[in-house]
């Protein structure tokens, strides 16, 4: 039995004693039954109690082994059913990884199979395809064949026709040769009898024409002798005022003033002070910062900012400009203005290369020529601005070079670097050409991208076309009228040469110098030049502009011959 149990029947066996107790009590009268009922109470009490002990004995304690060992089973089975479930839940979880490999597996062949499906489907219809261009190749056979036939035919004929031909040429070159001799005699016979009239031998006849020749050859070689000296010394000589310009451009402020100073309008005459500073230590320190003369006492109402150096210019104009409008002017405040506008120069330069870059679709330029190209910006040759010189260039080159069927980026990127060597501010002592040829090797451009570099003035020899194309290029762009700056005096000045020297031809009635001088019309007598002659005129006149002038680009010449019939009706 249970403990449970037990102790129900404990106090049951105690309510039935306590209750026989108090009845005793309730109904004795006196003292004898009093302690009858006491001691029938505790006899009771005492037979409950051993009758509870006989329980306890008998059955509660093998009850509570018998529960014992039911619950060490039951844990014993618990333990047994733990662990075939943990197993259940391996073989379980195996057998999931198994199917998902499964159908892993099953996916990668479905995939597979889907795949060779399709390559078989695209197979199939290639072959359709082969199988089509084979029977249009076949067809094309058959074609061909029946071609050949008929050539051979017509072959056939024509070699009947050919030996017809060749058999009437035998024929006719006999008689040729029949003629021919015939000739020979005559002619023998004729130059017997010039030799009696000139009371000449022909021996003396040939060695008199061969003098002759030969006096009129010499006179004619002393005479291109005396052109080619005379072309080498004008050619020498516009040389080196080419390199003299080049070299004064930078130094001669008459030709140079309005390339290597910038104005800075000024609000207020009190500015200057404020420009100068207390015993000059704001101005000092100003061209210390920017590497520049300020010139401030020669106009009115601006200072001037003078550099040859255009991008150390613009940074003192610039920085000067920032330190009028902010009003503080002291050297620290100088040193600061200088410096930030000094990055965003350079910035703009570095900004400016990239979008050129950009805009003619050459990638991969070097971050150092790419900020050379930017320098282009602040630079002029010869008026003309040197980066919308080198960006007209480089398009023109590579125009040309498409349609040559030539590499055009090749040409275009050669085209953009054909003058960097001019913003350079190192190898002073060689041209500008070899020095850009130079720094592009330096910095592994393509040798044919050099090589144009180099050859656009004829420094070096060319090595590909794209080098010819480059230096077209860039005298086109630089012939162009009013690309580059000339002075008006100047341009009449050529205008009435080109004009006086045409007409001191003989048969030149009018001259006029047209298109910026690019062409020059010469209106002729009809009566003295005939159309024959008017060609001959038309070289001699070029042929003069080229040895008594010196002119960018070419000069068209046009002789215009015409006749007029007037008629007057009354």
């Amino acid at each position: 039995m249970s403990p449970l149990v037990l102790a129900i029947a404990a106090a049951v066996a105690a309510f039935v004693a306590g209750g026989l107790l108090g009845r005793v009590v309730r109904i004795g009268a006196g003292e004898r039954e009093r302690a009858a009922a006491l001691s029938a109470a505790h006899d009771a009490k005492t037979a409950a109690e051993a009758e509870a002990e006989a329980f306890r004995r008998d059955v509660a304690e093998p009850a509570r082994a018998e529960i014992a060992q039911t619950r060490e089973a039951l844990q014993l089975r618990r333990e047994k059913l733990d662990a075939r479930a943990a197993e259940l839940n391996e073989r379980k979880a195996r057998t999931r990884e198994k199917v998902e490999a499964a159908q892993a597996r099953l996916h990668q062949e479905t995939t597979r199979l889907a795949q060779k499906e399709a390559a078989l489907t695209a197979a199939a219809e290639a072959f359709d395809v082969l199988t089509a261009e084979a029977r249009a190749r076949h067809d094309e056979a058959n074609a061909l064949k029946t071609q050949i036939r008929t050539l051979a035919t017509t072959v056939g004929r024509r070699q009947q026709e050919i030996a017809t031909r060749e058999q009437e040429i035998a024929d006719l070159h006999d008689r040729v040769m029949a003629q021919a001799e015939r000739l020979d005699a005559l002619v023998e016979d004729h130059l017997g009898k010039l030799e009696r009239l000139a009371q000449m031998s022909r021996e003396e006849a040939r060695r008199q024409l061969v003098d002759e020749m030969v006096r009129e050859a010499k006179l004619e070689a002393a005479g291109r002798v005396k052109d080619a000296r005379d072309d080498a010394r004008r050619i020498a000589q516009r040389e080196a005022q080419k390199v003299i310009l080049k070299s004064i451009q930078r130094l001669a402020a008459t030709t140079t003033i309005e390339h290597t100073v910038a104005p800075v309008l000024l609000t207020s005459d009190d500015q200057k002070g404020r420009i100068i500073g207390r015993e000059g230590r704001n101005i000092r320190a100003f061209e210390a910062a920017t590497g520049v003369e300020v010139v401030v006492d020669d106009t009115p109402d601006a200072v001037l900012v003078s550099s040859f150096d255009p991008v150390r210019r613009e940074v003192a104009r610039l920085s000067l400009s920032r330190l009028l409008a902010d009003g503080r002017v002291h050297p620290a405040r100088i040193e600061e203005i200088v410096e930030a506008t000094r990055e965003e120069i350079e910035e703009e330069i570095v900004q400016t290369g990239e979008q050129t870059a950009l805009e003619l679709q050459l990638h991969g330029l070097h971050p150092d020529l790419v900020k050379l190209v930017g320098r282009m910006k602040y630079r002029s040759s010869y008026g003309q601005n040197l980066l919308a010189h080198s960006i007209e260039t480089a398009k023109l080159a590579s125009l040309m070079a498409a349609e040559l069927d030539l590499d055009a980026r090749k040409a275009r990127r050669a085209g953009l670097l054909h003058d960097i060597g001019k913003v350079l501010e190192e190898n002073l002592e060689v041209p500008h050409a070899i020095a850009g040829m130079e720094i592009a090797r330096r910095l592994q451009e393509h040798p044919d991208v050099a090589n144009a570099i180099g050859a656009h003035h004829d420094d070096v020899p060319m090595a590909t076309p794209i080098a010819a194309l480059v230096q077209a290029a860039d005298a086109a762009s630089g012939a162009r009228p009013g690309a580059r700056r000339e002075s008006l005096e100047r341009y009449v000045e050529r205008l009435k040469t080109l004009e006086s020297l045409a007409s001191t031809f003989d048969g030149v009635a009018q001259a006029y110098a047209i298109q910026a001088g690019r062409e020059v019309r010469v209106v002729v007598d009809t009566g003295r030049v005939s159309d024959a002659l008017a060609e001959t005129l038309a070289v001699d006149i070029s042929r003069q502009i080229e040895r008594e002038m010196d002119y960018p680009g070419q000069i068209k010449v046009t002789v215009i011959r015409e006749v007029r019939a007037t008629a007057t009706a009354r």
